[in-house]
């Protein structure tokens, strides 16, 4: 799944439009994230991967970075194939 970093960091960079944010930086450390921001990604993710992003899944961990969006999506996409 190649394709899942660079839609994310599309994503991310219509929002920190002058800043190169790295696959293993914090956003949240960064200060780039707001409850408003956060809820435009979970949004963005279920929408662009289809996946549904449920309630145990809303853990700072799983949307801290790009690598961790990435693993969360993968492991959504692989549970959807499985089913």
């Amino acid at each position: 799944m190649k394709e899942i970093q660079p839609k994310i960091k599309e994503f991310l960079s219509r929002f920190f439009r002058n800043y190169d944010l790295q696959p293993d930086e914090d956003i949240f450390a960064l200060g780039f994230v707001n409850s408003m921001f956060a809820m435009q990604l979970v949004l963005f993710m279920e929408q662009e991967f289809q996946i549904s992003i449920d309630n145990e899944d809303l853990e700072f961990d799983n949307f801290r970075t790009i690598n961790a969006m990435t693993r969360l999506i993968e492991r959504k996409t692989a549970f959807v194939v499985q089913k």
